[in-house]
């Protein structure tokens, strides 16, 4: 229960980021709306909720100072547990795709160490955990240089864990690109899948090293009280949002996987009609947006891809 010396909860930084995450769950069902559901759609959605969760338990934690301490130390631990859905679960992004992409050993490689480093990034944040649950239950911030420590291992490992699926990512990429005649797509929809791939890795990587440097320099638990943990603030506001960035990702590859289709469809009636097609470029983009229930022929490695769907089935049939 709040007392009148309690802070209000809509003046803390902890607010606006739930409030980030809400927002973003609502975006999200949007953007479902149009795409459809599917898994890679999911992750955006579980971190953003995870993100909002968490934010509101560390407001009752560290901020509300009428609640029973052990009601506190449940609060934190609970908040810790999100924190991980919302922070390592970024990273099952990029492991959807892969996991429709990549065959035999090379996934069995990127599986192996994905899993092994997810396993390491929760079970620093257990111990960061249990470790918070022990400096609330004795008092102080006798516990925050451990805590400290911890975290840097943990925004490293989260960094090393998307750099591994960046670098996957990439070489799938560009090995379809060289074929993607074979799949009748042109090589723009694969140009525009590594770049964004390049943007996932540059920006959750740089929040990861950031926030290892930045909360080594904490000194009062979940409280903005220095330089290095303002930065650390900002570096967290842009983890937020970056499922925005997801959303967005979806929406274009759909776009430019839809754009490309209708291309190569067009080139290929064409070909086969004679030159009473039509085939006007000003006017093919009023259709990059098809249907749900247009079907549209891709033949390429070992299968067709039948339905236009999201990002993960876009590489289905023309990689192994």
């Amino acid at each position: 229960m709040l007392s009148s010396s309690d802070p209000v909860y809509f003046e803390l930084s902890w607010s606006i980021l739930s409030t980030i995450g809400i927002g973003n769950v609502l975006f999200g069902f949007l953007v479902c709306s149009i795409i459809s559901f599917s898994q890679i759609s999911a992750v955006p959605l579980i971190t953003s909720a995870a993100g909002a969760i968490a934010n509101g338990l560390c407001y009752y934690a560290f901020y509300a100072e009428g609640n029973p301490v052990k009601s506190k130390a449940v609060a934190s631990a609970f908040a810790d547990l999100f924190w991980l859905v919302q922070e390592a679960g970024l990273s099952f992004y990029s492991y959807v795709i892969l996991s429709r992409v990549l065959r035999n050993h090379r996934w069995h490689v990127f599986a192996g160490l994905f899993w092994t480093i997810i396993v390491i990034i929760s079970a620093l944040r257990i111990t960061i955990a249990i470790t918070r649950v022990r400096s609330i239950l004795d008092g102080g911030d006798s516990y925050q240089e451990v805590i400290d420590n911890l975290h840097i291992g943990y925004f490293v490992s989260i960094a090393a864990v998307e750099c591994v699926s960046a670098y996957f990512l990439l070489t799938v990429f560009a090995s379809a690109k060289t074929t993607s005649l074979k799949a009748a797509i042109e090589a723009g929809l694969f140009r525009y899948l590594m770049r964004s791939a390049e943007v996932r890795l540059a920006l959750l990587a740089v929040i990861g090293v950031m926030r290892a440097i930045t909360y080594s320099f904490q000194t009062t638990a979940q409280s903005a009280t220095n330089v290095a943990s303002q930065l650390d603030r900002f570096a967290y506001t842009m983890e937020c949002l970056f499922p925005f960035v997801m959303f967005i990702d979806m929406l274009a590859s759909r776009l430019v996987f839809t754009d490309q289709a209708y291309t190569s469809s067009s080139r290929s009636q064409t070909s086969r009609s004679g030159p009473k097609q039509f085939t006007s470029t000003t006017n093919k983009k009023l259709y990059s947006v098809a249907p749900n229930d247009q079907i549209i022929e891709i033949h390429g490695g070992g299968g067709n891809i039948g339905q236009i769907s999201s990002q993960e089935h876009i590489l289905e049939s023309g990689v192994s």
